[in-house]
């Protein structure tokens, strides 16, 4: 059976890696979660002291980038997760901590290269799904299939403080949407790979969907573009 590339671009918290596991798990695609490989660069820069508030030091941080080693690993349930130098971050990375800081460190043109580079090579062979902020418009610009996500800011804010909430962290819907609004604006104005919506992709504002009608879409897009009818 033919396989394509799916690439899957939109704001934060809209659940592009939600609809895209499922979608690798259906398909039996390899699944990339480019955003965590972000994270995970971004943990490692908090850890080493490299990032805090009002300060980033670049110059160190592209200095140690050869020192950051990813991969994903599945875990018992066939969930990929993703590993820092030998460690299984997937829970550590989800944090607001890393949230606030993962824009700024994504505007790093050292940091998209090397995880460019990464993403590209995990996706050469074609069966692949894909999501981020920039698939569809330079990692994966020949893709079969683009979609780019998106929702209201306040319908985001709240996904996602649910989400926090549910991991048992102090945080207030407030605070969570001024994560939100402030990585929108970052990720749409930075000089390199800005948020945009790539060229044919189709357009998905799901503030009023749920996760199987968003699902279902976008599966049948996929089929069609398998099937060779469009």
């Amino acid at each position: 059976m033919h396989q394509i590339t799916i690439a899957i671009d939109g704001h934060s918290s809209t659940g592009k890696s939600t609809v895209a596991k499922q979608l690798a798990d259906y398909l039996g695609y390899v699944y990339v979660d480019t955003g965590a490989m972000y994270r995970a660069v971004t943990l490692y820069a908090l850890q080493k002291g490299f990032v805090s508030e009002n300060h980033l030091d670049k110059e160190t941080l592209i200095a140690a980038l050869p020192d950051i080693e990813l991969h994903f690993e599945k875990n018992t349930d066939g969930k990929a997760e993703i590993f820092l130098n030998g460690t299984n971050v997937e829970k550590d990375i989800r944090t607001l901590e890393v949230s606030e800081y993962v824009s700024p460190i994504a505007t790093v043109s050292e940091v998209r290269k090397k995880l460019v580079e990464q993403q590209q090579k995990m996706g050469d062979a074609g069966g692949v799904v894909m999501d981020g902020r920039d698939i569809g418009t330079v990692v994966f610009p020949e893709a079969e299939l683009k979609i780019f996500m998106t929702a209201s800011a306040e319908v985001r804010a709240q996904r996602r403080y649910e989400e926090l909430l549910g991991r048992g962290e102090a945080v207030t819907y407030e605070e969570v949407l001024e994560n939100v609004t402030e990585r929108d604006e970052i990720d749409s104005n930075r000089k390199d790979s800005p948020l945009k919506i790539a060229k044919g992709a189709i357009v998905m504002d799901n503030s009023e969907m749920n996760l199987e009608d968003q699902f279902h879409t976008i599966l049948q897009l996929a089929k069609d573009r398998i099937a060779g009818r469009v």
